[in-house]
């Protein structure tokens, strides 16, 4: 049996890693073709803002003043996971269980009630707040293939020195037992390091704002940010 030259092998592995990359390409480009197809709402004329920051950052405040601006529609998972419970429908008796073992509730859980919402409240929303979510890396990449691309993101960064400063004087108001130090630093840590993954995957929509500034000045900030989004919204 003859045997093959590495000069025979190589073409014929260039070759088969090329089919390997146009495949992987091609599957890719129609599952975002698929995620526009099916999206709720568009974009272009409803905005999906997402809004990030450490806990302790004023990104709360901030939400509450984009609302009284703009009119945005405000979604947090965690309002959506407590209302759902309450509903006491077949899926709040699941959610039910899961948070009595202390267990994580799926992302595929969360991004149904965003896509629930967000499609209740498409005919008469101005634009979107998703406040504090995606967590994660892989939250992100679900929430725009399932749900819609997002239009911009709003990160509220402060120091960490400053938000334990400013956790530690809540929780000397609030005597809120998840404000010590210790467990302060450890939040912010785990924060930090899936934050920055997330924010990597979106150089071009992402805007850092800093949030050590005044609470009027950081807004000053976001409606340089926001003020043109919306008036395209408003063009369409």
């Amino acid at each position: 049996m003859r045997e093959c030259r590495q000069d025979e092998v190589f073409p014929k592995c260039r070759l088969l890693y090329a089919i390997v990359f146009v495949f992987a390409y091609l599957e890719l480009r129609w599952s975002q073709r698929g995620a526009l197809l099916k999206a709720p709402i568009d974009t272009s004329e409803k905005p999906i803002v997402w809004v990030l920051g450490g806990p302790g950052s004023g990104k709360g405040t901030q939400c509450e003043k984009i609302i009284a601006k703009y009119g945005f529609t405000h979604l947090s998972t965690g309002d959506l996971l407590r209302a759902e419970v309450k509903s006491g429908s077949e899926r709040a008796k699941c959610l039910t269980t899961i948070m009595e073992r202390g267990e994580l509730v799926p992302n595929e859980t969360v991004l149904e009630l965003l896509k629930e919402a967000i499609e209740a409240r498409a005919a008469d929303s101005k634009g979107f707040l998703i406040d504090g979510y995606p967590r994660e890396k892989s939250q992100g990449i679900a929430f725009e293939n399932s749900i819609a691309p997002v239009t911009v993101i709003l990160y509220f960064e402060a120091s960490c020195e400053t938000l334990t400063k400013r956790l530690l004087g809540r929780a000397a108001s609030s005597g809120r037992a998840d404000d010590n130090e210790e467990t302060i630093k450890l939040r912010l840590k785990t924060f930090l390091d899936n934050n920055d993954l997330v924010l990597a995957q979106y150089p071009d929509k992402l805007t850092r704002i800093n949030a050590e500034a005044t609470v009027d000045e950081i807004f000053g900030e976001v409606q340089k940010i926001l003020d043109p989004v919306v008036a395209a919204a408003a063009a369409n």
